[in-house]
């Protein structure tokens, strides 16, 4: 939608100092002619937007900007205001400090920086966190190859990938790019993801498939509840299960929660299952209750020979 493109080239403009009417067709996949017809609207609705020819030249807000409230809606600059805070969480302060503040003046016709939701995309490796999505963003936006270490269940593999988005999704961050060893599109999650290099290996987009569009969802269209388990849980845990499954997830009776979900992969399960100690007890199917049996006994038997 076009006030959608608009709130996205007005955001690129208050986060860069300058950029190129190519590159914002490019991002917005637009042509020139919409950039420019953009960018007239947004100079009619009052934002000074500044167009330097030549050398050097691009799109820029003139210095000293305030975005004006009147512009926006308070729910749409709200909104702005909540996504770079979550992104600041992750990312270098001073260009998100700088675009806040070009939200926020003290005036009251701007809307309040004191946006009653806190998000924060952080993780306990926040510092690492931040290293890798800033050498990432360059390695995308010049278009290079990067090279790492991934860590998986099946062990550890050096991957080179031509990465395309930095993605958060599934409470996680994660990397979408072309596997040059798999030869496909992938997603890698960069707590996994180690010894990161930008390498000097210049790569042309490839074309997305549809089904990949949108990143991970492709990849859940393909599970297929292989595993039906039935479990009784013990009503202590009522929490943990509303907080995965919400409200409806169970159902409680005499003997505890009764519990029926399909699951995908088997060792997802097992160590969900193996969190919750005593107070599960499996009843279909069979082998994942004697896998479980068999890994509570492996247990008592490490801690008898301390």
């Amino acid at each position: 939608m076009k006030v959608d493109r608009l709130l996205g080239i007005l955001t690129t403009l208050l986060q860069k100092d300058c950029v190129t009417a190519p590159q914002l067709a490019e991002k917005f996949e637009v042509s020139r002619r919409t950039i420019a017809r953009d960018i007239d609207a947004l100079c009619q609705a009052g934002i000074p937007v500044v167009t330097r020819q030549g050398v050097g030249g691009g799109i820029s807000i003139a210095d000293g900007f305030r975005l004006d409230k009147s512009v926006l809606t308070t729910d749409e600059l709200t909104g702005i205001i909540a996504a770079l805070k979550g992104i600041g969480s992750v990312t270098e302060r001073s260009k998100i400090e700088r675009t806040l503040d070009k939200l926020g003046a003290n005036s009251g016709s701007v809307v309040s920086l004191r946006e009653p939701v806190v998000i924060d995309l952080a993780s306990f490796y926040k510092g690492q966190l931040t290293e890798k999505i800033e050498a990432i963003k360059r390695a995308i936006v010049e278009q290079r190859v990067i090279e790492f270490d991934y860590y998986y269940e099946k062990g550890q593999s050096r991957r080179m990938i031509e990465p395309y988005v930095v993605v958060f999704q599934w409470a996680s961050w994660y990397v979408f790019g072309y596997c040059l060893e798999r030869r496909d599109f992938r997603m890698f999650k960069l707590t996994r993801l180690w010894g990161l290099e930008v390498s000097d290996e210049v790569f042309a987009m490839r074309e997305i498939p549809e089904e990949r569009q949108e990143f991970g969802s492709s990849y859940s269209s393909h599970f297929t509840d292989e595993i039906q388990l039935v479990a009784l849980f013990d009503k202590s845990v009522k929490y943990l299960l509303i907080d995965a499954y919400g409200l409806d997830g169970y159902e409680e009776t005499d003997d505890g929660l009764w519990f029926e979900f399909g699951f995908t992969n088997r060792g997802y399960l097992l160590s969900w299952l193996l969190s919750f100690g005593g107070k599960v007890k499996v009843l279909e199917p069979a082998d994942i209750a004697e896998e479980l049996k068999a890994e509570a006994e492996n247990i008592l038997l490490r801690h008898k020979e301390t």
